[in-house]
């Protein structure tokens, strides 16, 4: 596995975070898969709001927590913000259809619970802190083939 560091900073607020996220939005296309770690309330779905404002303005984000998958639509983009927080397994991954969804951009919130399921190639975001503690965000691309 090889990873790059694309770029480390910190963020003293959910404003800034969603700024953060909206930059590498900027970078992505249909079919790009983010990878979001972090633990309760370090700001993933501030971070995937940030996203969506930048590939689909104006889309109101909440997180997917019950229903495992919000999509965003617009100017021939997709994103699929996924919070697989409830899922146990790889047979809940096939059974919300999690393979289905292609021709999207994937932000998918607790990845690291389905590390057999990530693709070859992605973009591994962690963000470290919760509640008032000014959050280290820390973006790599993450290649898995071998070459």
């Amino acid at each position: 596995m090889k990873k790059e560091l694309l770029y480390e900073i910190l963020s003293d607020s959910p404003e800034k975070t969603e700024k953060i996220g909206a930059d590498l939005a900027k970078e992505l296309e249909n079919g790009d898969f983010v990878a979001l770690v972090g633990d309760l309330g370090a700001g993933k779905t501030a971070f995937v709001r940030g996203m969506a404002e930048q590939i689909t303005p104006g889309a109101s984000v909440c997180s997917p927590t019950y229903a495992i998958v919000n999509e965003y639509i617009a100017n021939g983009k997709r994103l699929c913000h996924f919070d697989i927080y409830r899922l146990n397994d790889e047979d809940d991954l096939i059974s919300i259809g999690f393979y289905d969804y292609d021709n999207c951009i994937k932000a998918v919130e607790w990845c690291d619970k389905i590390e057999e399921a990530l693709p070859e190639s992605y973009y591994l975001v962690t963000i470290l802190g919760s509640g008032e503690d000014v959050r280290n965000i820390k973006i790599e691309k993450v290649c898995t083939e071998e070459k």
